[in-house]
């Protein structure tokens, strides 16, 4: 069977909501070009959780993509597929890492988490309440990004001073319009970081993420913890999760209450939470669009007779999937909270399925609990369509989120 040329991913994300039509139209999965690799893109969501689920699919570009190296020197999201952690293990090393990770975001680590994080956003929130009235305020900058820096840094023990230079450089991983070499400088001055970090905390442990799994790889003598090169991923992996996509969870989720004042109704008279505005938004504009790479390790034929033959790049299309009319019905497009069926794909599928998700549903529905209580009458102070997109075919928010937070009379 002959296969259709690549559709270009857009690197920007213009217009992503066309590209999800387009993607779904060509079929349950399509080949794709991103930035230059020829990938199958999969927004078809019943083939994609079985893809994400089988042993035929793995993420470990070393073991099962043909062409690691080349790409890895040429690609400008090589850091995505050249680390070395859970997110790209496979099989036992996937499990190994993963056991590792997962006391951090345990339910009584996350439960513990709660007071400091309503501490925190009460803290930005009466910062907000400071602004002078008829001022125009950038929520992202002011509330999206403060909060999961402040939390992971919290989680991870960044000190204080070390946190903003980590937001810069995570920016910058998500970002698909750089070039391959600064992409590799960026990788490089993330490691420093990462580096200090380690230096730090070896110096002065402390009650954090980054002293446990520094003290589990330097007691380790069997073998079954991390190499130093795991412990770097683990950590750079952990910081980059753990913050860029809660920010724009927050951030979208603001926008659609503002663009949406019948839905946002139905909270505020109690008949939606802000639980459910969480799993709407993470299902309607997830954080994470597309989520590059995993590796067909034979190969697989597809519903429709098409082969992914062994070896080929996947891009899981997430966003596309999520409003896939066959999964959400034919307002798959419309945002409501009172959707029955809350399922989505925003934090992966199977194995690899983030383990962060509880601690980002904690931090976006106390963000918007606080926020809307003390601001009801918030507004955009700019039509929607002038907020523009992140430039990225990754990440899914908007370079600024400016807002009224009270009546403009």
């Amino acid at each position: 069977m002959s296969q259709p040329l690549p559709f270009v991913i857009d690197p920007t994300g213009a217009d992503r909501h066309a590209e999800y039509r387009a993607l779904r139209a060509r079929g349950p999965a399509t080949p794709v070009d991103v930035l230059g690799l020829r990938a199958w893109a999969v927004s078809d969501p019943a083939v994609l959780k079985t893809l994400l689920t089988s042993p035929d699919v793995s993420k470990d570009g070393r073991a099962h993509y043909p062409a690691f190296q080349q790409t890895t020197s040429t690609w400008p999201l090589a850091l995505w597929i050249a680390v070395q952690n859970m997110f790209t293990a496979y099989g036992a090393d996937h499990r190994r890492l993963r056991r590792m990770v997962a006391p951090a975001f345990s339910a009584r680590r996350i439960a513990e988490l709660k007071p400091t994080i309503r501490s925190m956003v009460t803290e930005l929130i009466d910062d907000l309440a400071a602004v002078p009235g008829g001022e125009v305020v950038d929520l992202r900058e002011r509330l999206a990004f403060p909060l999961p820096i402040a939390v992971i840094g919290h989680l991870m023990g960044v000190p204080e001073d070390q946190r903003e230079g980590f937001r810069k450089l995570v920016d910058r991983v998500f970002d698909s319009t750089l070039t391959p070499e600064q992409a590799q400088a960026n990788s490089a001055r993330l490691y420093e970081r990462i580096d200090q970090l380690i230096a730090t905390k070896r110096s002065n442990p402390g009650d954090d993420m980054t002293s446990f799994l520094i003290a589990a790889r330097d007691e380790d003598s069997a073998g079954a913890g991390f190499t130093d090169q795991e412990l770097r991923d683990t950590l750079s992996l952990m910081i980059n999760a753990g913050y860029e996509t809660t920010v724009n969870v927050i951030d979208q989720a603001v926008f659609a209450m503002l663009t949406s004042s019948d839905q946002l109704h139905l909270v505020q008279t109690g008949q939606a939470t802000w639980d459910d505005v969480v799993e709407e938004t993470l299902r309607h504009e997830p954080a994470v669009k597309y989520l590059p790479l995993r590796f067909a390790v034979t190969d697989v034929k597809l519903p429709d007779g098409q082969i992914i033959s062994a070896g080929d790049p996947i891009l899981a299309a997430y966003a596309a999937a999520n409003r896939h009319p066959e999964w959400h019905g034919p307002d798959a497009d419309t945002f409501d909270v009172t959707r029955r069926v809350k399922d989505h794909l925003a934090f992966g599928y199977g194995v690899h399925f983030c383990l962060g998700a509880p601690l980002a549903r904690l931090e976006v529905a106390e963000a918007l609990r606080q926020l809307f209580e003390r601001f009801p009458t918030m507004s955009l102070a700019v039509p929607a369509a002038a907020l523009q997109p992140i430039p990225t075919l990754i990440s899914n928010g908007h370079r600024e989120l400016l807002v009224h937070l009270r009546a403009v009379e």
